[in-house]
Order: C-alpha cells, then structure tokens, then sequence
C-alpha cells in the first residue's frame, strides 16, 4: 500500500493496523516513496520491575506534603528553622 504524507496523517491509526496484519505501508511524497512503515520485530524497552527501591527510601518528615502552620511560614521566611 502506499499513500501519501497527508491521507497518512491522517489515517496513522489504519497504517498502523495495516502493518501490524502483514501488509507493507509506504508513504510517498509528491509521488516518491520516502518512508517504509515496517513492524517491529522486538520490544525496544525493557519490561519495567517494580519494587526495585523499596527498603532504599527513607521517609524523614511523613508530614511533608501538609501546609506550614503561620509560625511556622513567619519562621521560614525570617531565615530561621
């Protein structure tokens, strides 16, 4: 199949399907084929693993994420802990 660079913008998830059940895409500008869509034999990313950090993490403040009191807002912005 080829079709030119406008029908594949807007018809990208079609090409995309195309390719996927077999059939070659080529995408042509003013008819001169530029680009081969071709499927990908192997994953380019690693399955991701999660729990990798877990016991690394130290939580010093589990508050961290609630407002600053007024004293304690008044107390930051004088410079003072």
């Amino acid at each position: 199949m080829q079709v030119n660079v406008a029908d594949a913008k807007n018809k990208l998830p079609e090409l995309i399907k195309a390719v996927e059940d077999g059939e070659p895409v080529t995408i042509c500008r003013r008819g001169v084929p530029v680009v081969d869509i071709v499927r990908t034999k192997e994953p380019l990313g690693k399955k991701r693993i999660l729990g990798t950090l877990k016991g690394k993490i130290q939580v010093i403040d589990p508050d961290w994420w609630k407002p600053m009191s007024d004293t304690e807002a008044e107390d930051f912005l004088a410079g003072r802990s």
